[in-house]
């Protein structure tokens, strides 16, 4: 996935929104080592430095990472891979929001998290839930088809049970895990679907030409018009995990 650090500030801002609203979740006292997991162009970063406590904000985006510097100079970001972070028992908190539906190998992940944790450190996230965006994923894969090509999903979207068991089998004790429906505002009116998917699906889209993208793009809006277009707007189906788990000695 290549991300566009512009298009993602200026169109999906809505991503880092709904993050802030977790930090009330986290500890930032000035004493405190915090991880920002998948950190973006640094927006929550930022917040969770605001407090003075310790804030590392990593990415495997360059291009995001070279955003987030730009935005907030001061404040410590890095290019790096989540399944293998080079830190032991450093942090208090890894935070993440809206990152981990993005990587395939959850063990690894979830392994490279712990190890990076001190005891009884924390790990508050919140990622897309099973059936998350179904309605987009649908009609992106039925427009894609009418043109020959074939869609097969690049996330990892569980259900609360299955993440619930990960997380035990990994060491972490669970002090909170919910499931829940989270309707969300897609920006930019009746351009903020096609937005999305620009953003979101880029890959299956960096092949095709401009005349199929343009088909394929005015056909998912068709087939999503009377699922997701309510009141002249688009509001994603969005569906959400939200989890705060303790690293066990």
């Amino acid at each position: 996935m290549k991300w566009n650090s512009k298009l993602y500030d200026n169109k999906h801002s809505f991503v880092a929104e709904y993050g802030k609203s977790m930090i009330d979740l986290v500890n930032v006292e000035e004493d405190q080592k915090i991880l920002d997991l998948g950190c973006g162009t640094g927006i929550i970063t930022n917040e969770l430095a605001k407090e003075g406590a310790t804030v590392i904000g990593i990415d495997s985006s360059i291009d995001m990472i070279k955003k987030a510097k730009l935005n907030y100079p001061n404040l410590n970001f890095q290019v790096g891979d989540a399944t293998n972070l080079c830190f032991q028992n450093y942090f208090d908190t890894v935070f993440s929001n809206a990152v981990f539906h993005w990587i395939p190998n959850q063990k690894k992940l979830l392994c490279s998290i712990y190890n990076s944790l001190k005891d009884n450190g924390k790990l508050i996230c919140e990622f897309g839930a099973k059936n998350n965006v179904f309605q987009i994923q649908t009609a992106f894969e039925k427009a894609l088809k009418q043109k020959g090509y074939s869609y097969s999903s690049e996330f990892y979207f569980p259900s609360k049970d299955e993440y619930k068991l990960l997380l035990e089998e990994t060491g972490f004790e669970i002090q909170h895990i919910i499931e829940y429906d989270r309707p969300t505002l897609l920006y930019d009116g009746e351009k903020g679907l096609r937005n999305w998917v620009c953003q979101f699906f880029a890959s299956y889209l960096s092949n095709i030409s401009y005349e199929e993208t343009e088909q394929i793009l005015f056909e998912t809006e068709k087939f999503c018009k009377n699922s997701i277009w309510k009141d002249n707007q688009w509001i994603a189906d969005y569906r959400r995990i939200q989890i705060i788990a303790v690293k066990n000695k």
